[in-house]
């Protein structure tokens, strides 16, 4: 496996570590619809929103922040491959877009940033 899909792998480890600590349940992870996917779909803690989480993780040398990469493009992909998600399995609560940004290597967290309700999809 690639360096980097090494390292988004266990970015989504330390984000769903970090959600299940927060007592939200995990319903899906790496859920794909064709080139499409989802990287954490959770439902908060009380059991109301149904949340899509985007999973960004960089090297502390990247020189990005991790949430600068979601863009344009990855909010009109995250948009679609929710529909898809919502309408297969007849989702029928509010739901949420969430960032979770992570900067570290080598297995250490330099910065964690849970960022929630990110975004509207529906504004893009």
């Amino acid at each position: 496996m690639a360096e980097h899909n090494d390292l988004g792998a266990w970015g989504e480890d330390k984000a769903q570590e970090y959600l299940e600590s927060e007592d939200y349940v995990i319903l899906e992870r790496d859920w794909k619809d064709g080139k499409r996917d989802l990287d954490i779909i959770a439902e908060t803690p009380d059991g109301e929103l149904i949340v899509f989480v985007e999973v960004k993780t960089r090297t502390v040398n990247d020189g990005q922040m991790p949430e600068e990469a979601v863009d344009l493009a990855k909010i009109k992909n995250l948009r679609s491959a929710a529909n898809v998600y919502v309408k297969t399995y007849e989702v029928d609560k509010p739901l949420r877009f969430d960032i979770i940004s992570i900067t570290g290597s080598d297995g250490i967290v330099q910065r964690f940033k849970h960022i929630e309700d990110a975004f509207n999809p529906l504004l893009f």
